[in-house]
């Protein structure tokens, strides 16, 4: 079974993720200095944020969405939603409101915002890969591709993002 792991986290969800990760971290810290003294600020520190970051990794790993071969799995930290793939008109890749390339599917029917389902929202890419977030960037971008090919699910994609994708990541535009 093939999965695609996919995803946008909205930016009030990741502040409340950031908020209680450091706030684990402050009260382990509080809570280490309390039972053992001030002498033990830099352990508290220490297990505080490996705490706080072990908390992050959590949430951030349980948010996104999962494309499979039998649905679209939308996943939060308490919940997690199955979106059959034949509700699934089209995918389209253009601007978001945030100047971002954002690739998106259109469903019909059911309770999404705007009836579509953010899969990946990337920076305009302005040239090759240069680090280790552009190339997972375009491993997504390629693996999103197969899958909606393997669908048979349209892709529109606007003619600047097709041509700077051939031209600095190498990827082709779909064959008709």
């Amino acid at each position: 079974m093939t999965t695609v792991r996919a995803g946008v986290v909205p930016g009030r969800r990741a502040a409340w993720y950031g908020a209680a990760g450091f706030l684990v971290a402050a009260l382990i810290c509080l809570a280490i200095v309390g039972v053992f003294g001030l002498n033990r600020l830099f352990t508290g520190l220490l297990l505080g944020i490996a705490a706080g970051v072990a908390l992050l990794l959590l949430l951030f790993g349980r948010d996104g969405v999962v494309l499979t071969d039998r649905s679209i799995i939308r996943r939060t930290p308490w919940h997690a939603d199955t979106i059959a793939w034949n509700r699934v008109v089209a995918g389209r890749f253009a601007l978001d409101d945030k100047a971002r390339w954002s690739l998106a599917l259109d469903l019909n029917g059911g309770d999404e915002l705007h009836g579509e389902l953010v899969l990946l929202s990337i920076p305009p890419v302005v040239r090759p890969i240069a680090n280790a977030y552009d190339h997972r960037k375009r491993e997504q971008v390629n693996e999103i591709r197969a899958m909606l090919r393997q669908k048979r699910i349209p892709v529109t994609v606007l003619p600047e993002i097709a041509e700077a994708l051939q031209q600095h990541w190498r990827l082709a535009p779909p064959a008709r």
